[in-house]
């Protein structure tokens, strides 16, 4: 499914989000692990939407225990609602993931997860709503 881009100015994000919410997904930086209330141990049925543009990236079908303290998939909930950049702020590159719709950066992804990907998106929680399904 194809969705319509959303751009926002710096000042729309900090009317939009909380500070930490500011410095995690417009500034790209990561919750601490294991932070209360980061989604990590969410167990019921539902989806995960991007707070920047209420558009549903992840679902619960998707989600495992990584056991790394923040909540992790082994793919989104749609082909393309998730885009991948290279991330150089560490030594080793990184596969950083955006919402798609937005640009909000939601976390990493890596090679080390389970079947039937091998992936683990490694996702803070503090970028999400999570909806219970019905």
């Amino acid at each position: 499914m194809t969705r319509q881009r959303i751009q926002r100015s710096d000042r729309e994000w900090r009317e939009l989000l909380t500070e930490e919410e500011y410095r995690v997904g417009v500034k790209e930086g990561t919750e601490r692990a294991f932070t209360p209330g980061n989604l990590n141990d969410e167990k019921r049925p539902g989806l995960y939407h991007c707070k920047g543009c209420d558009t549903p990236v992840w679902s619960s079908e998707h989600k495992f225990d990584s056991g790394t303290g923040w909540p992790s998939f082994w793919q989104p909930a749609e082909p393309g609602i998730i885009e991948t950049k290279t991330d150089f702020k560490m030594i080793i590159p990184r596969t950083e993931c955006h919402c798609a719709v937005c640009g909000l950066h939601m976390g990493h992804v890596f090679k080390d997860g389970p079947p039937p990907t091998g992936e683990r998106w490694c996702i803070n929680g503090v970028v999400l709503d999570f909806r219970p399904q019905e």
